[in-house]
């Protein structure tokens, strides 16, 4: 299967006057010039990895012999998506050492070497090497191919698609592919601690599935497959559907710990936990040392980097956080059933005690987290209704009847008011931005400003008296100085 993002350089060499088993002779003994490590070797070549160190760029080199040349490929085995010039450097360097080692080694020395490498030589079913070339149509099918579940690649393709297809909906229904409004990511499921504990759960599940424009549908879609090709072999169906959703609950229930008011939507934090599962398997015997190395480097960098990338704004990196830890937990206990494939019991009690940890970690944190600016909001919902029943006053008409003029200003303007300022008492009880309750307070004074007005008015009436006229006025200039002021009017 092919796909054709990760950085790598090719370059074919002619066998000149030499022999496939002088060539793979020449070959080995180059790889070893540069301490690279064999992974596997064959009559028809080999394949090794560069040894910079855990924390350096590293690659992977394959060279095939076949029809008189020798195709030399060096491919980076890191997440990135340009090498600048460094998989071409390798290539090269092979190259000119190549001809220097050849021009130095005698024919007696080539054929001693050649038969000690025979012990190392894979079978020929196992030769990676030996395959038929492509053409343009199935160069063209291995693409898409990605996209459709076969033995080995069943589950990624599945949950690749299920997220471009729900971006593809998004798309259809009118959101902006580029960046999508706040309103769009709220209907289609984002998490946000307001909604998702006003009742809405599901939203820890959804949000893992939908994206915040294609920009970022792209970068995880990328990451998933990276990781998907490489961990799905190991894990198998069952172990990887339940890793991606478990750390992808893990991830979202951090989210919704941490953030108290922000969006959050995207794959990124179950992708996450699937390289913490890999990660957790790497520090363990059950992938191929040579191979082990090279992996760690380039999944630890990917790790690194991006933590390092979420710490800027707009990113959520509790999330990332969540979910990386929530993997390695995963990881090291799947290894007890890894490590003993024909136990299938294993593995099911695996997933099943995970989920059960898994599933009491969201519940607890789902009922303990405060939902502070939830209540704000429901409370400051009612404030406009009851706003609106004691303006009611202000409507009557001049020739109204004075028993009813006193009456509705106790019973209807100063009742509702004073409703208003009991709502408002609660939400000073809340934790909440300073923001928010600088503006409480705000209206906490224009309810009172207003209830002393009507109090001044009931009086006035009540007397039949002009003398509370300028009072009166200087309440209800305070007032409108209030209402411009949180109306932003100037």
């Amino acid at each position: 299967m092919a796909f054709g993002i990760t950085p790598k350089y090719t370059q074919d060499l002619s066998l000149e006057n030499l022999s496939p088993e002088q060539s793979l002779v020449i070959a080995a003994e180059t790889v070893n010039k540069f301490n690279w490590q064999i992974s596997l070797i064959s009559t028809n070549g080999l394949i090794a990895y560069t040894n910079k160190g855990i924390f350096s760029w590293n690659a992977e080199i394959k060279i095939v012999i076949s029809d008189g040349i020798i195709k030399i490929t060096s491919t980076s085995t890191g997440t990135e998506m340009m090498d600048l010039g460094k998989n071409k450097n390798n290539v090269t360097k092979f190259i000119s050492t190549f001809k220097k080692t050849k021009s130095v080694l005698l024919p007696d020395d080539i054929s001693s070497k050649f038969n000690e490498l025979k012990t190392t030589f894979v079978s020929e079913g196992d030769d990676p090497f030996i395959q038929p070339p492509q053409s343009t149509k199935n160069k063209i099918a291995s693409f898409f191919s990605i996209f459709i579940p076969i033995q080995g690649y069943f589950v990624t393709p599945i949950i690749l698609n299920i997220n471009i297809l729900i971006f593809i909906l998004m798309a259809i229904m009118g959101v902006n592919i580029i960046l999508p409004d706040t309103e769009s990511l709220l209907k289609w499921g984002a998490n946000f601690r307001p909604s998702t504990l006003d009742g809405q759960w599901w939203r820890l599940i959804t949000n893992c599935y939908l994206h915040i424009g294609i920009f970022h549908l792209l970068m995880n879609m990328y990451a998933l497959l990276y990781i998907g090709l490489l961990l799905e072999p190991y894990l198998g169906k069952s172990r990887l559907i339940a890793a991606y959703i478990l750390t992808g609950l893990t991830a979202s229930t951090t989210s919704l710990l941490w953030h108290p008011l922000i969006i959050s939507a995207g794959a990124s934090g179950a992708i996450f936990g699937l390289y913490g599962v890999f990660l957790a398997m790497l520090t363990t015997n059950l992938i191929e040392k040579t191979a082990r190395k090279a992996l760690l480097t380039s999944i630890a960098v990917f790790v690194g980097y991006n933590l390092l990338y979420g710490l800027k704004g707009g990113i959520d990196n509790a999330a990332h956080l969540g979910g990386l830890i929530g993997g390695l937990i995963i990881g090291y206990a799947f290894i007890p059933s890894l490590k003993e494939p024909e136990e299938e019991e294993l593995k099911y009690r695996a997933i099943l005690y995970l989920s059960v940890l898994v599933i009491a970690f969201t519940v607890i944190s789902y009922k303990n987290i405060p939902n502070d600016f939830g209540k704000y909001d429901k409370l400051i919902q009612e404030f406009a209704p009851t706003e609106a029943r004691a303006m009611e006053v202000y409507k009557l008409a001049p020739n109204t009847p004075k028993e009813k003029m006193l009456y509705e200003i106790k019973n209807r303007g100063i009742y509702y008011w004073n409703e208003n300022i009991k709502m408002l008492k609660e939400i000073e009880k809340l934790k909440l931005p300073s923001q928010l309750i600088e503006k409480n307070q705000k209206m906490l004074l224009y309810c009172q400003l207003r209830i002393k007005s009507l109090e001044l008015s009931y009086k006035a009436i009540e007397e039949n008296s002009p003398m509370y006229q300028t009072q009166i006025k200087d309440y209800n200039k305070q007032i409108e100085n209030i209402v411009n002021d949180l109306t932003n009017k100037k």
